[in-house]
């Protein structure tokens, strides 16, 4: 008897998630636009985030993308820094968060802001007046250049033109930057891991990570008394160099889905890829959603979902980002454009109407952003300071340049000749 297709196994993670014909850009984007459609209902009217009151208010879709992209992080930084020495890891992280983020910034800071300026208040004196005071734009730039939202708005710019700023009572220009703190937390964690050798010769101790911030995350599920889980649990916080505060809440649920996709990738070669699982998957994650457990059940079995679903989309979809990644590009600009719209009363038209228009603006932001600011800086990933390069070709001794040089072209095509296998790469990692 043969085993039925939907219990049998395609493979490991190894096998099939190991080049660049994967359906991890599409789902980053997808993950990305669902952040600006969730944050389209406070932005534009006040109102709680899309999904939060159909998943018992466990969670919305924005935090749910959220969620998602650190699942995909863990799995490609892990990734990356078994591959890369720690200088070079450094240096692409550095790559892929900060160009994008500092243009988007000083966008922000000093041409919308501006602008906004002399809309609400019809001229622009005074605006540059004493620019590093709290509030200012140049003091807007020093406090939030690090990944660490320490500074929310510019002046009183939008606090009573936008719905959220009514809310708040305070100025806001881009309340979705408050994850890549975070994000660059788990970074620095993952390089610690890489330079200790602990990602080459020590895997447990990140699978024993992972148990732990779950255990965390089961404790305040029981500790809670309710089906649904905590909605919040920071019992305490501290103050970090450059960043500002972080909450010990974060660091456990993001940091769990970070190291757990970083355990995926460690033991890919254990994962099983089964559609009976990933099935399974989506069926445990949408009944936590609406009856309770999200977040014992849901975000276990959401984190396998993306990868199952990573390896068994389509081929035809698997072009989606791999030349072009604009899901990063989405997300830091689809807020502040939002708020935009909304002081333009673009909203008056209706939930739709506004969604359908915020996520056209952010992907023509996005779209300028990668072509102009984040594909120019990739393009520097292998660049390599002068004096290293000098320093390390002197390292290479005489006779072995020889014998290299005097080496002759292998014979491709024999018939005992292997063919030489291609390095396993994966779309950069957010």
């Amino acid at each position: 008897m043969t085993t039925p297709a939907l219990i049998r196994s395609r493979g490991t993670l190894a096998d099939l998630l190991s080049g660049r014909s994967n359906g991890i850009g599409l789902i980053r984007l997808c993950l990305a636009v669902g952040v600006v459609l969730s944050h389209s209902k406070p932005l534009g009217f006040g109102a709680n985030d899309l999904g939060y009151y159909l998943t018992g208010r466990q969670t919305n879709v924005g935090t749910m993308a959220v969620y998602g992209f650190f699942v995909l992080s863990g799995l490609l930084i892990t990734r990356s820094a078994r591959r890369t020495g720690i200088f070079r890891y450094a240096w692409h992280r550095a790559l892929r968060i900060f160009p994008g983020l500092w243009v988007c910034l000083l966008v922000s800071a000093l041409v919308i802001a501006p602008l906004v300026a002399l809309r609400e208040h019809g001229t622009i004196a005074g605006f540059f007046d004493n620019p590093w005071d709290r509030g200012g734009p140049l003091a807007y730039l020093q406090a939030n250049w690090w990944t660490g939202v320490r500074q929310y708005g510019v002046r009183d710019l939008f606090t009573d033109t936008t719905p959220w700023g009514e809310k708040v009572n305070y100025s806001v220009f881009n309340g979705a930057l408050w994850s890549l703190k975070y994000e660059m937390f788990c970074y620095v964690v993952v390089g610690v891991l890489a330079v200790t050798a602990v990602l080459r010769n020590a895997r447990r101790f990140v699978l024993f990570l992972t148990v732990a911030l779950y255990l965390s995350i089961l404790q305040d599920w029981v500790s809670s008394g309710r089906i649904s889980g905590p909605v919040s649990t920071a019992s305490w916080s501290f103050v970090s160099p450059l960043v500002g505060t972080m909450t010990f809440h974060y660091i456990v649920y993001l940091g769990f889905l970070f190291a757990a996709g970083a355990t995926l990738d460690l033991y890919r070669e254990r994962v099983p890829i089964n559609d009976a699982l990933g099935i399974g998957s989506a069926v445990a994650l949408g009944l936590s959603l609406l009856f309770g457990g999200f977040f014992v059940i849901g975000l276990p079995a959401f984190a396998y979902l993306l990868v199952w679903l990573s390896v068994r989309m389509p081929r035809q979809l698997h072009w989606v980002g791999r030349k072009n990644d604009y899901s990063y590009g989405i997300y830091i600009y689809g807020f502040v454009l939002q708020q935009v719209m909304t002081s333009l009363g673009w909203s008056r038209w209706g939930y739709l109407p506004f969604a359908a228009m915020s996520v056209a603006v952010a992907f023509a932001a996005a779209f300028l952003s990668w072509k102009l600011v984040e594909r120019p800086a990739l393009r520097l990933k292998d660049w390599t300071p002068g004096f290293v390069a000098r320093r390390s070709s002197q390292r290479v001794p005489v006779e072995q340049q020889t014998a290299v040089a005097e080496e002759p072209p292998a014979q491709v095509g024999g018939p005992t000749q292997e063919l030489p296998q291609q390095p396993a790469t994966l779309v950069p990692g957010r």
